[in-house]
């Protein structure tokens, strides 16, 4: 029957121009992905230390070599504070996410916040994230709760995964069940949440190579459905303690670390590989990065860095992370950032990269994501026009310390750093002093923060720049200015030891007028 025939044909005819029309709408919109290591030292990429350290990271190098690397990248000072300035697109002082999370522990992300994961689900994208998430125990804090379709990954840092390993740690089932970790979790946006079992120490050699597992699949059902992507890969490597498969030992001949930072170079290499075989790198953003400065003070388990202090301080050292980026078509390979940018920006930028410039202006009034309306005050810039040279400067100007405590301890302004409190000593001892004029640095002519121990003339220099202490202040002003106009969760802290009678009367007071203002009941 020619009819038949004819109307087959074209079936046939408008089915190609569908999945034509479908794959013309995914390459238009540029897959993301988006890789975390876990406490990697700015030195410890070849990248970045060009070889001194005796071994090479070609795999996190082609990054890049094919895009850019940047010297004046900020994470935070902690696991769950970089994470969350990334996720949330928000200075994790008003998201109360400063600390690192623990198990057990109501606190986490709040549902008030849209994520990165909200912002690329109304442009269309599917969304995963795998690996350490560190944004809270409960399942309301799960990803698959908060604008990602898949999660597959652990809940904490490293050496809270093995404490049930410990000697000390309580065999009482009750206590592990209210206080222990969670294993590693498989959920999905439809509500199903999988416990695959505990991150025991024999796990941990193993668990990045599942991830990169879950997220090669992902990939490959994404590129199959014709849709774009945007996936969070975040990497345990090299969170104390390190456990290496055997393979992995002696790699190097150098040490622990180094070892392990080859292991994790080859399973970024094979990420990367898996946009070659598929044919869609050339239209895939590929962020690597960290969450937080190195962690000194468990070396040889631990990173390496130039910048004054380490992970959990308010130094440089604290925040500085290492940033290589490839963006097709907009960055131009082995290009070199000198610019400032923060983790607060990638939500912004990326989401102008997917379609939605104007994301922070609308969150701002408040606007609908994901299905939800929202009304936040976005910290981070959208810096897609500076890259693409539509913009002479890049749109981040300052920079805040917090500490682990909520104390804001300096800022950055333009090459000035401006230190209102100094912290002295590693993760566990640092001691922060209040001194009774700030500190002041220039971070470009002084980037390591030396020249207040071993110069004689820093003194001197230092009284010669006071006009910087009031323009800097406003950047300050602000800045507070915006906190009571949006939501805020106050943070947890590690260390209780401001209590004492005078902060239990001040918190006796401040209930008593909350209850003023409340209208008398009839």
């Amino acid at each position: 029957m020619k009819w038949k025939g004819k109307w087959l044909a074209n079936l046939a005819l408008t089915g190609s121009l569908l999945s034509a029309v479908f794959a013309a709408n995914a390459a238009e919109k540029p897959n993301i992905l988006v890789i975390f290591g876990d406490d990697i030292g700015y030195f410890n990429l070849s990248a970045y230390n060009q070889g001194m350290m005796g071994y090479e990271t070609p795999g996190i190098d082609r990054i890049a070599k094919e895009g850019a690397l940047f010297t004046h990248a900020y994470g935070e000072q902690s696991c769950t504070a970089g994470r969350s300035a990334f996720a949330l697109g928000q200075h994790p002082f008003r998201t109360g996410l400063l600390t690192v999370g623990m198990p057990g522990s109501e606190h986490g992300i709040p549902d008030w916040a849209p994520t990165i994961g909200d912002v690329m689900k109304q442009q269309g994208y599917t969304t995963g994230q795998f690996g350490k998430n560190h944004l809270g125990d409960r399942d309301k804090h799960l990803p698959t709760k908060h604008g990602f379709d898949e999660f597959f990954g652990n809940l904490y840092h490293m050496n809270a995964e093995e404490e049930p390993e410990t000697y000390y740690y309580p065999k009482d089932p009750e206590f592990r069940k209210k206080y222990g970790p969670r294993g590693v979790i498989h959920s999905y946006a439809d509500g199903r949440v999988e416990d695959t079992g505990p991150l025991t120490r024999k796990r941990m050699e193993t668990i990045d190579d599942e991830l990169v597992q879950a997220t090669e699949n992902f990939i490959d059902k994404a590129h199959k459905n014709d849709k774009p992507f945007f996936i969070w890969f975040n990497s345990t490597r090299m969170h104390v303690w390190t456990h290496l498969k055997k393979e992995s030992e002696g790699k190097t001949g150098i040490g622990l670390y180094p070892d392990g930072m080859v292991e994790h170079d080859g399973q970024i290499a094979q990420l990367l590989k898996k946009l070659d075989d598929l044919g869609i790198a050339d239209n895939t953003i590929v962020i690597y990065t960290t969450d937080n400065g190195a962690q000194k003070l468990s070396w040889p388990d631990g990173g390496t860095s130039p910048f004054y202090g380490e992970k959990g301080t308010s130094n440089e050292g604290g925040h500085r992370i290492p940033l290589l980026v490839k963006w097709p078509g907009v960055i131009k390979p082995g290009s070199r950032y000198n610019n400032m940018i923060a983790h607060n920006d990638w939500m912004p930028t990326l989401a102008a990269a997917a379609g939605d410039n104007t994301l922070v202006a609308d969150l701002a009034k408040g606007a609908e994501r994901n299905g939800k309306e929202w009304r936040v005050h976005l910290d981070g810039y959208d810096f897609l026009p500076f890259f693409k040279g539509e913009a002479k400067d890049s749109p981040r100007e300052e920079y805040f310390y917090f500490s682990m405590g909520g104390d804001l301890d300096a800022i950055r302004w333009k090459d000035w750093r401006l230190s209102f409190a100094n912290m002295e000593g590693d993760f566990s001892t640092a001691v922060r002093t209040v001194s009774n004029v700030p500190t002041l640095t220039n971070l470009k002519a002084d980037p390591f923060q030396t020249a207040r121990k071993e110069s004689q003339a820093s003194r001197r220099w230092s009284s010669d720049q006071a006009w910087l202490l009031v323009p800097i202040q406003a950047k300050v002003k602000a800045f507070l200015a915006t906190i009571p106009q949006y939501p805020f969760q106050e943070g947890m802290s590690l260390n209780v030891a401001n209590i004492n009678y005078q902060s239990l009367g001040l918190k006796k007071t401040l209930m008593n007028l909350q209850q003023a203002k409340q209208p008398a009941a009839n």
